[in-house]
C-alpha cells in the first residue's frame, strides 16, 4: 500500500469556508457506506470511529467489492464539489508546432464547482474537458492561445503557443535538404548582440518607467524569439500587475506601470546565447512622491508576510529614509479583505518597530496589508500592498495522506481520522515566546498530537513571576492559531504562560509552563557604519565604499545621503535599503564638491549617521579605449593610421592619443614610430586616449598591416565615417577624403549600406557625389545599418572604407530641429537650435553646406546653456543655403535647415516691423455711456508695457493725459458742446500709434440721447423704483400674473394697481418689502385687455411702470395659455345630446381667443347650424346636429401656440366596431295599475346592428298575445304587456349584444290594485356593459315612452340628478 502527500483542495485555490470541512469527507464516506449496507442507526457512531481503520488496512483485513469502491469514489467526487469552488486547470494547455494545413487540437481539463464556463464559441466542454480545434491551420494561426475558465468564485487561465510552419518551407527543405532546418535551432543557439541599452534611470513613486534593450538576433526567426529574463537585485521577476514584460521584434522591454520604492534596485536583462548569456544591468532609482501632508516622511516599503495561520499573520517591512523630515514615531498597519475596497486600521496606536502581528482574522479569508509611517507632521503615503495571504492552517498538508485501494483507487484521510476514540484534544507543547520586544510579545506553541475530530481552539493562562495564581487571558475571539500576540504586558514584570486545547467535548490539561517572558528589546538599532570613502567615477557619479557597523543587529541594509560641501542640506541617494557596502551614487552635478554619509537600517529603525566622507570634486574619468584601427596609406617606410574615437570620453574632452606598435613576430610593445619601418614587415598597432583625468585603456590590437608601398591607380579608402541628424527614417553620413588619391584626383564618392547581420551590401547613390556628405532615406525605423564609402577617380572606384559603426535609425528622445526666427527686441534674423542634453564641455558647431563656419563677417554665434543661435548680421540672398549644427561630446545631437528665399523675405519683413515698431491695437477708440450720463472713451492694445504713456485730444485740444494705467477717459458732463473728434496718442518705448473717433451728426445724437437716458435713470433710482418693469407670467393653472420687481423701498412705500386708470384692489394687498408684487388675472380673455399700471411712491420719490396688454402682448399671453392648454388636452370624447352628438376635448383652460381649429377628413370646419363650435372654460366642443352617414369620418381638433400645434383626433368612420348599447328610453322603476297596458320602449345602437333579448326575473320572455316584443329599424326595441296583473310584477331586463360586446339594462315593474296607495318608486341598477366598448358611444336619442292611446292614462316622470335612468309611474 503506497502513501503520498497531496495538496488540499482549498490550498490549491483559496476559497472561504470554515473549520467544519476538516473531517467532512471521511464522515460522508462512512455514513453513505453505512446506509448502503442497511446498518442500524445505533451502529453509526461506532462505524465512524472504525471506518478509517478499515480503509487504511484494507489490503490486509479484507477486499472491498468493486461496487463499494465505485460508490466511495462517487461520494468522494460529491465532497470534492462541495470543497472546491473556483476554477482550476488540472491539465494545462500544451504548445504545438505543426506544418501548414494540418489540424491542431488544444486540450485541457478544468475543475470547479459550479462548473466553470469558457467564453469561446468554438470551445466544446464535456466533463471538464476543453477542446479547441483549428481544423486547417495556416501561418496566420501562429499565436499564443489562452483558455479562461470562470465561475461565480473566480477565474483561472492556461496558455499555450501554436507555431504553424509554412508548407512552402517544408517543400524547400524536402528538395534541398535531408534534415529539418528548424528542429535543431534552440533559443540557446541564437547569437544576440545588444545595440541599444537602458542606462541609469530615475523615477518617482506613482509614475511609469520602461527599460528597453534593442538587439540583433542571428538567426532572426519571427516564430522563434529569444527568452528575456529580468532580474532585480539578482531576484528573477515574474510578469504581474507591477511588471509588464515584452520581447520580440529585436526588442526586450520591461515596463513598471505603478512605480514604488519597492521597485528600486539593480535591474539586469539576461538572455541565453550561443556563447552563454548576453546581459546588461543598470540601476533604477525611485524617489518619494509628494507627501499627503507637508513634512511627512516617505512611505515604508517591502512589506512581507513572515507567518500566516488560521487567524494570525506576522508582518515585516523596511523603514523609509529621512533627511529633512522629523523622526518617525511609529507605524500604522491597515488590512483589506480580497474583493473589497475598504481598508481597516489594525492597530490603535503606532507600533515603533518594523514588525507587527495581526490577530483576529477570519479563517479561510484572504487579505492584503499596507503600512503607513507617522511623524510629528502626520501620516505618510501608504506602502505598496502586500501579496495576497490567506488565513489558514499551514500544517493541514502534513496531516493528509492518500491511500491506494487495490492499487487503483485513492482515498484521502487525515491524521485525526486515525485517532480512534479521541474526543477531548491533547495537551499543547513547547510554549515559548517567538517574538519579544518592548512593543509586543508573540506567544507560540505546538498543537496537540491528538487533536480530535471537532474544531479546535486554545485558551491561554499567565502567571506573574513569584506568584502561584494563574489568570486566564480574556481574548476578544477564540484563539485558533498556535500563535497569539500580547501587547499589554508590564515591562517591569516577568511572566509564565501555559496553554489549553479546547473543543466542544471539553478542554485538555494545561501545558507545561513556558520560560520566563520579559517584555524587552533583545537588540536595538545598528551601530553607525565605519569610514566612508568616495572615489571619482564619471562626471555625474561617485563610487562609495564604507565599513560595516560593528553591531549590525540583523541588518536590513544602508541608506546613503549626499550634501554639497558647505550647504548643510542633505538629500537621499537611495530610497530602498542597499545591502552591500559599495554603491555608485548617480545624478550628481558636475563641477560640485560633495560629502557623503551612511546609515544602517534594521527593524528598529535607522542608526546614527556615519562620519562624513572626505570632500570629492565631481568631474570626468579617463576615456574608454579607441577602436577600429585601420591603415590609410603606406609608402613602404611609413604608415598613416586611422581609428575611431572612444565611445566614452570620461566626461571631459579627449586631449591626446598614444599609439603603441610591434612587429607581428614580436611580443613586446613599444611607443609608435610610424617612420623608418621595415619594408615587407608586418606591424600591429594599438591606441590609447587621454583627457584631464589621465590616459585610458588601450584599444584591441589592429590587424597585421603589411608595410609595402601603395601604387594602385584607384584611390585609397575613405576614413572617419560619422553620422548626424539621425531621425526615424533618415540620417546623414559624412566622411573624410582618402589620404591616397591614386594616379589622378578624386572625382566623386559612392556610399553603400547593409542591414547589420545580413551581409548584403547595396549602393545608396547610383551617380557619384562630389561632396563628402550624403543624406540617406528612406530607412526603416528602428533598424540598424552599417555603411562604407568608396572614392572614385578617372581610373575607377577605389578600396572600400572600414565598415562604420552600426547605427540605429531612431531619433533621440527630445530631438528638436533648427528654428528660424527674429529676435523680438533687436529684430535680428537668426537660426536657433536647442539640444536635449549636453555636457559642460560640449560645443555647438555650425556649418554651411556641412563645412564649419569660420568666417564671422556675415554671422555671429551665441551660446546660452543648451541653446545656440546663429545670428545674421546683414541677411540677404547670399546667405541662402543649407545650415547644420552638431553638438560635441553627445550621442550625435545634430540638425540641419535649408534657408530659402521666401522664408528669408518673411523674416526680413518681421525684422523691419520690430526695428520700426508700432503699438498694435486690439480695438480702435470707442465710447461707452455709463450711469449718471458719463461717457467713457477707451481703446485696447494687443500688448502694453508698464511704461506706456498716452494723451487724449478733443478737437485739437489736449484734455487728458497719463503716464501709466488704463488707456481711457471719462467725461462727467456729456452735452451738446461735446460734439467733435476724439483722438488718443500712445507711446510705448520706441513704438507709437494713435486712434481717432468722430462723434458728429447722428452718431453724436445717439450717444447724447443714451447719456441723457442714463442720467435720468440714475436720478430715478435714488428713490423707490422698479428694478424690473411690469411683465407677465402664465402659471400652470393658466392664471396670468403681472409681475414687477422693486428696489430701494421701505415699509412706508405705497403700491397701487390700475387698469385703464381705474384702480384695482387685489384680494391680497401687495407687500413691497418682499421685493416683488404680482397681480393675478384668472380666466384670462379678451375682456382683460387694457393698459395696466403699477405705481410706487414714498417721501423719496415715485416711479411708474406700464404694460399695455393688447396687440403683440395679448397674442403672447394667449399663445402661452394655448401651450399649456394644448399640452394638457385630453383625447376627444363622444357625448350624446338631444340634438345629436358632441365631440368634447377637456383641458386646463379654454377661451375662444385661442387659435383652435376643427377638421373633418382634413377639411377645416366652420361653425354652422349643422356643426356648431363652442366651448367652456374647461373644454372645447363641436356639436353635430342630426348626424347622418355624411358625418362619418376622422375628426381632429388643433390648438396652436407660438411654437407648435397640439392635435387630438376621434374616428367616426362607422366601420362597424361599436358594441351594442341602450342609449336611452328605459327608466329604472315603473309602477302601473292592474288591467292597464305597459310598453317598455328604448333606443338601441351598435354596428353591426345588435340582437335584442328581453328577460323577466332572469328568464327569457317569449313573444305571445300577452307579451308583445318588437324591434323596428334596428334602433327601437319595445316590450308591450297587455292587461297587466300582479303576476307581471318583477325585474325586467333587456340584453343588447353584437360581436363586439353588449349591454344589460334592468327595469323594476310594480303592479298595484285600484284603490291601493301608489308604491314609492325605487331606483334600479345601473346598466351593465357586457363587454368593454371598442369605440366611443354613438349618438343618443331622447327619452321615449309609448302608451296605448286607446286608454286614458296619466303618468308622472321622475328625473334624478344621476346617470341612472328615470323612473316612471303610470296611474289610472
Amino acid at each position: 500500500m503506497a502513501t503520498a502527500k497531496v495538496l488540499p483542495f482549498y490550498q490549491r485555490k483559496h476559497k472561504h469556508f470554515g473549520q467544519d470541512y476538516r473531517s467532512t469527507e471521511t464522515k460522508y464516506v462512512a455514513r453513505e457506506y453505512l446506509a448502503s449496507s442497511s446498518r442500524e442507526p445505533g451502529e453509526v457512531e461506532e462505524y465512524e470511529r472504525s471506518s478509517v481503520h478499515r480503509l487504511y488496512f484494507a489490503h490486509v483485513n479484507m477486499h472491498f467489492r468493486d461496487e463499494q469502491v465505485e460508490e466511495r469514489v462517487s461520494i468522494q467526487k460529491k465532497v470534492y464539489e462541495e470543497l472546491v469552488k473556483g476554477p482550476e486547470f488540472v491539465v494545462n494547455l500544451r504548445s504545438h508546432t505543426v506544418w501548414e494545413k494540418t489540424p491542431v487540437k488544444l486540450l485541457c481539463t478544468v475543475l470547479g464547482h459550479p462548473t466553470p464556463s469558457v467564453k469561446n464559441a468554438q470551445i466544446i466542454q464535456n466533463f471538464g474537458l476543453i477542446l479547441f480545434v483549428i481544423r486547417r491551420s495556416d501561418v496566420g494561426d501562429s499565436a499564443e492561445y489562452t483558455a479562461v475558465a470562470a465561475n461565480v468564485h473566480g477565474a483561472a487561465s492556461s496558455k499555450a503557443s501554436v507555431l504553424v510552419k509554412s508548407e512552402f518551407l517544408l517543400q524547400m527543405i524536402n528538395v534541398f535538404f535531408a534534415f529539418p532546418l528548424l528542429s535543431d535551432i534552440r533559443r540557446s543557439k541564437l547569437d544576440i548582440t545588444f545595440i541599444e541599452t537602458f542606462g541609469v534611470t530615475f523615477g518617482v513613486e506613482g509614475g511609469t518607467v520602461s527599460l528597453t534593450c534593442k538587439m540583433i538576433i542571428n538567426p532572426d526567426l519571427a516564430n522563434l524569439q529569444p527568452e528575456a529574463m529580468w532580474y532585480r537585485d539578482d531576484h528573477l521577476l515574474r510578469e504581474s500587475h507591477w511588471a509588464e514584460m515584452k520581447c520580440g521584434g529585436g526588442e526586450a522591454k520591461l515596463t513598471l506601470p505603478h512605480l514604488n520604492k519597492d521597485d528600486e534596485g539593480l535591474y539586469t536583462l539576461r538572455m541565453w546565447t550561443k556563447a552563454g548569456t548576453a546581459e546588461h544591468s543598470a540601476y533604477l532609482f525611485v524617489k518619494d512622491a509628494s507627501p499627503p501632508v507637508a513634512g511627512a516622511s516617505g512611505a515604508p516599503m517591502d512589506i512581507k508576510v513572515l507567518q500566516a495561520d488560521r487567524d494570525y499573520v506576522l508582518l515585516s517591512w523596511k523603514p523609509p529614509n529621512i533627511t529633512t523630515e522629523s523622526p518617525i514615531t511609529g507605524y500604522f498597519v491597515d488590512r483589506c479583505e480580497v474583493g473589497s475596497d475598504s481598508w481597516v486600521q489594525c492597530n490603535n496606536s503606532p507600533v515603533t518597530l518594523c514588525k507587527y502581528p495581526v490577530h483576529g482574522l477570519s479563517e479561510g479569508h484572504s487579505y492584503h496589508f499596507r503600512v503607513r509611517a507617522m511623524n510629528s507632521a502626520g501620516s505618510s503615503r501608504p506602502s505598496r500592498v502586500s501579496e495576497q495571504v490567506t488565513a489558514m492552517d499551514p500544517t493541514e498538508l502534513e496531516r493528509q495522506q492518500v491511500i491506494k485501494v487495490d492499487g487503483r483507487k485513492d482515498v484521502v484521510i487525515r491524521q485525526e481520522d486515525l485517532e480512534g476514540h479521541v474526543k477531548v484534544p491533547g495537551v499543547p507543547g513547547k510554549v515559548h515566546a517567538s517574538e519579544v520586544n518592548k512593543t509586543f510579545v508573540v506567544l507560540s506553541w505546538t498543537p496537540p498530537h491528538a487533536r480530535g475530530r471537532e474544531p479546535l481552539w486554545y485558551q491561554i493562562e499567565k502567571c506573574v513571576e513569584g506568584s502561584t495564581t494563574w489568570q486566564r487571558l480574556n481574548t476578544p475571539a477564540p484563539v485558533k492559531s498556535p500563535h497569539y500576540p500580547l501587547f499589554d504586558l508590564e515591562e517591569s514584570k516577568k511572566y509564565l504562560f501555559r496553554v489549553l486545547s479546547v473543543n466542544k467535548h471539553g478542554s485538555s490539561d494545561s501545558s507545561a509552563p513556558s520560560a520566563l517572558v520579559h517584555k524587552q528589546d533583545p537588540f536595538g538599532v545598528p551601530s553607525a557604519p565605519g569610514q566612508v570613502t568616495a572615489t571619482r567615477n564619471t562626471r555625474t557619479s561617485v563610487f562609495l565604499q564604507w565599513e560595516p557597523p560593528k553591531s549590525p543587529n540583523k541588518l536590513l541594509g544602508y541608506y546613503i545621503d549626499a550634501s554639497v560641501l558647505g550647504s548643510k542640506t542633505w538629500t537621499t541617494c537611495n530610497n530602498r535599503p542597499y545591502k552591500h557596502t559599495r554603491f555608485v551614487v548617480h545624478g550628481l552635478t558636475p563641477g560640485e564638491t560633495y560629502v557623503f554619509r551612511v546609515q544602517a537600517v534594521n527593524v528598529f529603525g535607522l542608526s546614527d549617521e556615519s562620519q562624513e566622507s572626505l570632500p570629492i570634486f565631481v568631474e570626468a574619468a579617463t576615456p574608454s579605449a579607441p577602436y577600429g584601427v585601420s591603415l590609410l596609406y603606406c609608402d613602404g617606410t611609413s604608415m598613416i593610421l586611422g581609428w575611431k574615437r572612444p565611445k566614452f570620453c570620461g566626461g571631459s574632452k579627449v586631449t591626446a592619443y598614444y599609439v603603441d606598435q610591434h612587429e607581428a613576430s614580436e611580443a613586446q610593445w613599444c611607443e609608435v614610430n610610424v617612420e623608418n619601418l621595415k619594408e615587407g614587415a608586418f606591424y600591429q598597432f594599438r591606441v590609447k586616449a587621454g583627457n584631464v583625468a589621465g590616459v585610458g585603456l588601450s584599444s584591441e590590437p589592429s590587424e597585421a598591416f603589411h608595410c609595402e608601398a601603395w601604387n594602385m591607380p584607384e584611390p585609397g579608402p575613405c576614413h572617419d565615417l560619422s553620422f548626424c541628424e539621425v531621425r526615424n527614417d533618415s540620417l546623414l553620413i559624412q566622411w573624410k577624403a582618402p589620404v591616397y588619391t591614386g594616379k589622378s584626383a578624386v572625382t566623386g564618392y559612392f556610399v553603400e549600406v547593409s542591414k547589420k547581420g545580413s551581409g548584403q551590401w547595396s549602393a545608396v547613390n547610383e551617380a557619384s557625389v562630389a561632396h563628402r556628405y550624403l543624406k540617406v532615406s528612406p530607412l526603416e525605423k528602428g533598424a540598424t545599418y552599417e555603411f562604407r564609402v568608396r572614392a572614385a577617380n578617372a581610373h575607377g572606384v577605389g578600396k572600400a572604407s572600414a565598415v562604420s559603426e552600426p547605427v540605429c535609425v531612431k531619433a533621440l528622445p527630445g530631438t528638436k530641429e533648427i528654428h528660424c526666427g527674429v529676435d523680438e527686441d533687436t529684430g535680428d534674423v537668426y537660426l536657433s537650435f536647442e539640444a536635449c542634453d549636453i555636457l559642460e564641455i560640449s560645443k555647438f558647431v555650425w556649418s554651411r553646406s556641412y563645412k564649419e563656419i569660420t568666417d564671422s563677417t556675415r554671422v555671429n554665434v551665441v551660446q546660452q546653456g543648451k541653446r545656440s543661435r546663429l545670428i545674421f548680421k546683414s541677411p540677404d540672398k547670399e546667405d541662402l543655403g543649407t545650415y547644420s549644427v552638431y553638438v560635441t561630446e553627445t550621442d550625435g545631437i545634430s540638425a540641419s535647415h535649408v534657408l530659402k528665399e521666401e522664408e528669408l523675405q518673411k523674416m526680413l519683413e518681421l525684422s523691419y516691423a520690430i526695428r520700426h515698431p508700432v503699438v498694435p491695437l486690439k480695438t480702435e477708440l470707442a465710447y461707452e455711456v455709463l450711469e449718471k450720463g458719463r461717457v467713457r472713451f477707451w481703446l485696447q492694445t494687443v500688448k502694453m508695457s508698464s511704461g506706456v504713456s498716452y494723451r487724449f485730444i478733443v478737437n485739437d485740444k489736449e484734455v487728458h493725459s497719463m503716464d501709466t494705467g488704463v488707456i481711457e477717459m471719462i467725461m462727467e458732463h456729456f452735452t451738446k458742446e461735446s460734439e467733435g473728434t476724439y483722438t488718443v496718442q500712445i507711446q510705448d518705448g520706441k513704438a507709437k500709434t494713435q486712434s481717432s473717433l468722430v462723434l458728429i451728426g447722428d452718431l453724436f445724437k445717439t450717444a447724447l440721447k443714451e447719456a441723457d437716458f442714463q442720467r435720468k435713470e440714475y436720478t430715478r433710482k435714488l428713490g423707490p423704483h422698479f428694478q424690473e418693469y411690469l411683465y407677465f407670467q402664465v402659471q400652470e393653472d393658466c392664471t396670468v400674473l403681472l409681475v414687477c420687481k422693486l428696489a430701494n423701498v421701505k415699509k412706508e412705500t405705497t403700491f397701487h394697481w390700475f387698469k385703464d386708470d381705474e384702480e384695482i384692489i387685489p384680494d391680497v394687498p401687495p407687500n413691497v418689502m418682499s421685493g416683488s408684487c404680482a397681480l393675478p388675472i384668472p380666466m384670462f380673455s379678451r375682456k382683460d385687455q387694457g393698459v395696466y399700471k403699477a405705481t410706487l411712491s414714498d417721501d423719496k420719490g415715485k416711479d411708474i411702470s406700464l404694460l399695455d396688454i393688447s396687440g403683440k402682448v395679448f397674442e403672447d399671453i394667449i399663445n402661452a395659455l394655448a401651450e399649456i392648454a394644448g399640452s394638457s388636452a385630453s383625447d376627444l370624447v363622444l357625448q350624446c345630446t338631444p340634438e345629436g352628438i358632441r365631440l368634447q376635448c377637456y383641458m386646463k383652460y379654454y377661451t375662444e381667443e385661442m387659435k383652435t381649429h376643427w377638421f373633418h377628413k382634413d377639411s377645416k370646419i366652420s361653425s354652422s347650424e349643422k356643426m356648431r363650435i363652442g366651448g367652456t372654460s374647461e373644454m372645447a366642443w363641436m356639436q353635430i346636429c342630426e348626424p347622418t352617414d355624411r358625418e362619418k369620418g376622422h375628426y381632429t381638433i388643433e390648438i396652436i401656440d407660438a411654437k407648435k400645434s397640439h392635435t387630438r383626433s376621434f374616428d367616426l368612420s362607422g366601420q362597424g366596431k361599436y358594441r351594442g348599447r341602450v342609449v336611452g328610453g328605459l327608466p329604472d322603476v315603473v309602477t302601473i295599475m292592474e288591467k292597464k297596458t305597459l310598453s317598455l320602449t328604448c333606443t338601441v345602437w351598435g354596428d353591426p346592428t345588435p340582437e335584442v333579448t328581453w328577460f323577466k326575473n332572469e328568464q327569457e320572455v317569449i313573444s305571445d298575445d300577452h307579451n308583445v316584443i318588437s324591434f323596428e329599424g334596428g334602433k327601437f326595441a319595445s316590450l308591450t304587456i297587455k292587461a297587466v296583473s300582479s303576476e307581471d310584477s318583477g325585474k325586467y331586463s333587456i340584453n343588447v349584444r353584437n360581436k363586439y360586446g353588449g349591454e344589460f339594462v334592468e327595469v323594476t315593474v310594480s303592479v298595484y290594485r285600484p284603490g291601493e296607495e301608489i308604491p314609492e318608486p325605487k331606483l334600479g341598477q345601473m346598466p351593465r356593459a357586457v363587454a368593454p366598448p371598442k369605440a366611443s358611444a354613438p349618438p343618443a336619442t331622447s327619452l321615449l315612452l309609448c302608451v296605448n292611446k286607446a286608454l286614458e292614462i296619466t303618468y308622472s316622470v321622475f328625473f334624478f340628478k344621476t346617470e341612472t335612468h328615470p323612473s316612471v309611474t303610470y296611474q289610472g
